[in-house]
């Protein structure tokens, strides 16, 4: 047993003894907020009762039958009290309104993992003191590959995808990380400033390689690997093909990282797998089942859409690779300003144009997708990309815009009430499942790969972060759709974030930021 799981553990005894043995020291104590009569889900350890829950001082200090006062109360009987939601996959985590939309999802810990974040601790600094849900990121790959080859790149957020959509013509992005292929000098500085990164507290390394295709080496993958093994964390992985035909699979560009697992240690997470292996999706969760068996430390993440967003220039979206490799046609690509199916005469003029243009596509079938999703060993993760304004075609990042004056991918705003509703109306899986893959289950990847920080999160125990998502299982459901991507779900009218209500009667409070920081401590250099 480590050393978080016995404090977590010894927290628990304390407040067991404390509050829970005698129904009068539970009825005598006064907390910060009581959630009563709700029905209590604990992933970990199959808790599935009606209870009280008592909050102090940001954490669940009592779980128990007595009666129990608050200074504040919410009435949960009908009603699931779960852990909060994580999302390890989010590219609005530092967006006002992305977070408003995460918060009516369940999302109480949107997390970076996939891009991250460079330079680590701008992000980190920006985000102090205003943040509504908690936070995180890895050390951006491409956002350090940007920094080396074009020396103009000054981002003022850490955030590489806000600098492409929001056209800071401050941060100079030009996409060079894109197809330049890094000389062996160059290859050190790239090592040099991701290990900088790690010591600045990134909770790993942020590897999407599918839009460096031709730019990435081998040498750098194996780098990023070797470095998460020496720091025990994780490399968050988008596959280097999206296909399911020789010789560029899906599958391939998952073992180009397997293998060095398998060699340098640290986890691996292959985010939204479903989109790279497409039709072999189920031989890729094999391969994942086969790894775990012997020891790796590696997930599948899926988001339940069988269609993504992305920008026009991903490497993936090019005909060559679309057509034949992804059995898909320039129809299936969506501009996601216009809503418009591209032709290939507004392709190419988006390619020479503007490449960073926001656009939705379809790659895995619905029935790979859902197979997928319902596997025992994956974890759910959202994708969300930022919304756009419907008037201005600028980024959505303004708090205050109405859910209805935004366009974009919908599962931003309802990955995690859609799982929930599959679970419901498709009998996809148990709720206890459904909400395992969204709580427990990745924060016991990142746990395990050295973010302590989650060993008090993903749980309804006592002792754990007070990050609570409430719903009803009757009725919670997504809204959101292709021409209305950002209506929020319902069904979900109190989330909790550090012992703070931040959703109360489905409505995101504002200017309460309890969200704080999950970062690992930063080191000297």
């Amino acid at each position: 047993m480590n050393k978080i799981k016995h404090i977590r553990l010894w927290f628990g005894m304390l407040f067991s003894l404390g509050l829970v043995v005698t129904a009068a020291a539970s009825a005598a104590q006064t907390y910060d907020l009581v959630i009563l009569d709700g029905r209590v889900m604990d992933p970990e350890t199959n808790l599935d009762a009606v209870r009280n829950v008592g909050i102090k001082d940001g954490k669940i200090v009592a779980i128990t039958q007595d009666k129990i006062k608050g200074k504040e109360t919410i009435r949960a009987k009908g009603h699931v009290v779960s852990p909060g939601f994580i999302d390890t996959h989010v590219h609005i985590v530092d967006h006002p309104f992305g977070q408003k939309l995460m918060l009516r999802d369940g999302v109480t810990t949107p997390l970076d993992l996939e891009v991250g974040a460079y330079p680590v601790d701008r992000f980190y600094n920006t985000m102090e003191g205003r943040s509504q849900t908690n936070y995180g990121a890895t050390v951006s790959a491409l956002g350090v590959r940007e920094t080396v080859f074009n020396p103009k790149y000054d981002s003022r957020t850490g955030i590489l995808t806000t600098d492409i959509f929001a056209k800071d013509e401050h941060a100079f992005v030009d996409m060079k990380w894109s197809a330049t292929v890094p000389t062996a000098d160059q290859i050190a500085q790239i090592n040099q400033l991701l290990e900088d990164g790690l010591k600045q507290g990134a909770l790993g390394i942020g590897a999407p390689v599918g839009y460096a295709v031709k730019g990435v080496t081998s040498n750098e993958t194996r780098n990023w690997q070797a470095l998460a093994g020496k720091y025990g964390k994780a490399v968050f992985l988008h596959g280097r093909f999206s296909s399911q035909q020789a010789p560029t699979t899906g599958i391939l560009g998952f073992e180009e990282l397997l293998a060095n697992v398998g060699v340098y240690g640290g986890g691996l997470m292959l985010q939204h797998m479903h989109q790279q292996a497409l039709g072999e999706a189920q031989e890729a969760l094999k391969l994942v089942d086969d790894a775990r068996s012997k020891g790796l430390s590696v997930v599948a993440e899926i988001y339940p859409y069988n269609f993504g967003a992305t920008i026009v220039g991903a490497d993936y979206l090019h005909p060559d690779n679309y057509g034949p490799n992804m059995g898909r046609t320039y129809k299936d690509i969506i501009e996601t300003a216009t809503l418009k199916p591209l032709t290939k005469e507004r392709y190419d003029e988006l390619i020479k144009s503007a490449p960073g243009t926001s656009v939705m596509f379809y790659g895995a079938t619905e029935d790979d997708m859902l197979k997928a999703l319902a596997h025992p060993g994956s974890t759910v993760g959202s994708d969300s990309f930022p919304m756009t304004v419907s008037k201005t075609g600028k980024i959505a990042l303004d708090w205050n815009l109405a859910y209805e004056d935004v366009q974009g991918h919908p599962r931003a705003a309802g990955t995690h009430s859609i799982v929930l509703r599959y679970a419901r109306e498709k009998q996809l899986m148990p709720l206890m499942t459904a909400i395992s893959k969204m709580t427990y289950m990745p924060a016991k990847f990142l746990e395990d790969n050295g973010v302590s920080q989650m060993a008090f999160k993903g749980r309804i125990q006592v002792g754990a972060d007070a990050d609570i998502t409430i719903f009803d299982p009757d009725t919670v459901r997504d809204n959101s759709t292709i021409q209305q991507g950002g209506l929020p779900a319902t069904g979900i009218p109190y989330v909790v974030v550090n012992g703070t209500i931040v959703v109360k009667d489905s409505k995101v409070l504002k200017d309460v930021f309890p969200g704080q920081a999950i970062r690992l401590p930063v080191q000297a250099r």
